[in-house]
């Protein structure tokens, strides 16, 4: 298992490692929170060399920024070994109520103040906004933003879910080092107008749910495997419910085909699929997959040895084609900026 060295952005450049991991499972939205497990998954992610670590205000809510503070400041490498990654935007109260999304400058500047100090950090290395406030101007927002840069309170700029439009027009304001959004085999969208745009302004891409929020690892057939609480049983992600499953199942099915032929697991090969797309067009590409078990961490991690050659990456998006898959990515697309 091996990851090494990624420079996210150009203008604005932020080295990460190769791999990183999604911290938002072990708080909220995928059955009930488990913190000694959580934070020795993130030590031992750590001590594997990954150590671009994803969290966001929302996550608890509030709760998944101190534990990944609490994580930080219990390991043996300590803060400066870590690329602190963290999100405002999505609103909401301490009992789960959302008020929406938001992004006008104030809140920008209190947000900041209040993730700081639950992760018990002079900083934040890159801080996203999560989702795009379609009430206030992008230059408005990211113009707070990089007041927070000015006073030392963050060293990058990064958005999530944004058109090729909002990435423009904020980059003209602060140079953006990153776009969260989501890409796998099942979610490939941004390729048309979205790529293009980071691959010209020098930003680097950081998917999440890479493993297609778990369908793509081959352990799910059916929802009523998944925990108590779990967010994709409710109903919030089409591609879980009746039909859809069953076509997204056949799709999975080939990929296990080509990942036992070669020695690997669906999801290791999925992931792989991703980590390969780095460097193309200049685009560097650092994938957050999110688990709060050592054990899923460690064969994750293995997936930056997976080798797929031209033949194989042909091979495996004939196996998925890029239209292939059912129903919408989320329930409700109101919030994505498209």
């Amino acid at each position: 298992m091996s990851t090494h060295p990624v420079t996210l952005g150009t203008t604005s450049a932020l080295t990460v490692s190769s791999l990183g991991l999604g911290c938002m499972g072990m708080s909220e939205f995928y059955g009930s929170p488990d913190e000694q497990s959580a934070v020795e998954t993130i030590h031992r992610a750590l001590d594997l060399g990954v150590t671009f670590l994803d969290t966001a205000d929302m996550y608890g809510p509030f709760t998944n920024e101190q534990l990944v503070g609490r994580a930080i400041a219990g390991s043996s490498q300590g803060r400066d070994a870590v690329q602190l990654a963290t999100k405002f935007g999505n609103e909401r109260l301490a009992d789960g109520t959302s008020l929406g999304v938001n992004g006008r400058p104030e809140y920008v500047r209190a947000a900041a103040d209040a993730s700081l100090q639950r992760l018990g950090v002079d900083h934040i290395d890159l801080y996203y906004q999560h989702r795009v406030d379609f009430t206030v101007p992008i230059e408005e927002t990211v113009g707070a933003m990089s007041e927070l840069i000015a006073a030392g309170k963050v060293r990058h700029l990064g958005l999530s879910e944004a058109s090729a439009e909002t990435i423009r027009r904020a980059h003209a304001v602060h140079p953006i080092t990153a776009l969260q959004t989501e890409y796998s085999l099942f979610t490939r969208d941004l390729e048309d107008e979205v790529w293009p745009v980071l691959a010209e302004l020098g930003i680097g891409l950081v998917p999440y749910s890479p493993l297609g929020r778990g369908l793509l690892t081959g352990s799910i057939s059916s929802t009523a495997e998944l925990a108590e609480g779990d967010s994709r049983t409710a109903g919030y992600f089409p591609r879980f419910q009746g039909s859809a499953l069953e076509a997204n199942l056949a799709l999975v099915a080939t990929v296990r085909e080509i990942a036992e032929r070669l020695g690997c697991t669906p999801g290791q090969l999925a992931l792989a699929w991703v980590l390969s797309h780095s460097g193309s067009d200049g685009v560097s590409v650092v994938p957050i997959p999110g688990t709060k078990r050592v054990r899923y961490l460690e064969e994750n991690v293995a997936a930056t040895d997976v080798v797929l050659t031209p033949e194989l990456l042909a091979e495996l998006e004939a196996a998925v084609p890029r239209d292939a898959v059912a129903g919408d990515r989320y329930g409700d697309m109101s919030t994505i900026d498209s």
